[in-house]
């Protein structure tokens, strides 16, 4: 895996005067999934705020196919294709599904190709295709997630981070959530997944870091994480 896409070094962030990330380093590569790991308040929300410029980085870098995008504001850095699926959906609940796609393909990129796009996401989530002209807060959750996903693949991203996908969705859903994922990292995609699911995570990602109190405490292949007695214990409960 030599091909990085992201690198984080040292990053330290939080918020008002207190610090929720301390030090935190990680690399993300390309067509790879790597996942972060970690119980809820490890810092994992507030690290991807940090990568994708919504929230200031206080010490460290953030390292974009190459380019220091540290100062860089959030639009540019999606501009760049760092695109993130945010927690709890967030789709535009009065939009049509379609229009909810089309607002995913708002750089100058991804319009060009926002009609061959919407076609690939149309083969992965053929509901939406049947819903196209439906109102997006009309839909179930697991449909909604759908739809935010395919938001993001709208934008064309060079790396597409998911926070929490699988969240407040029925077992049956989340098995879904987690094949598409495992679809779109066949399909050569680079994904950056946070997911409280350490299970099915670590049984599809390629590597994977644990965050606990705002550091990376141990980091690893998704079989050797899922072997390790400590992973196992703290989260898998064996």
């Amino acid at each position: 895996m030599t091909d990085v896409i992201l690198q984080v070094e040292d990053l330290e962030t939080g918020y008002g005067e207190v610090q929720i990330l301390w030090g935190v380093s990680l690399k993300a590569y390309k067509s790879k999934l790597t996942t972060i790991i970690g119980s809820n308040g490890s810092g994992k929300t507030t690290l991807l705020r940090a990568i994708t410029g919504v929230l200031p980085i206080w010490k460290g870098r953030v390292i974009f196919e190459g380019k220091d995008i540290t100062k860089l504001p959030a639009y540019k850095r999606a501009e760049m294709g760092l695109i993130m699926v945010p927690e709890g959906r967030m789709v535009f609940p009065e939009m049509t599904v379609y229009e909810n796609l089309e607002m995913g393909a708002y750089t100058k990129r991804a319009r060009k190709k926002m009609k061959e796009t919407m076609e690939f996401v149309f083969s992965l989530f053929p509901r939406l295709k049947e819903r196209i002209n439906q109102k997006a807060g009309t839909m179930s959750g697991g449909e909604q997630q759908m739809l935010a996903i395919g938001r993001g693949l709208m934008a064309l991203p060079e790396l597409l981070i998911l926070d929490e996908p699988s969240l407040g969705l029925a077992p049956k859903l989340v098995l879904e959530v987690f094949e598409i994922i495992e679809r779109l990292r066949s399909e050569g995609v680079t994904m950056l997944l946070v997911e409280q699911n350490v299970h099915l995570s670590l049984a599809i990602t390629d590597y994977a870091y644990v965050m606990a109190e705002g550091r990376i405490v141990m980091e690893g292949t998704g079989k050797e994480l899922a072997e390790s007695d400590e992973v196992r214990k703290a989260y898998l409960g064996i």
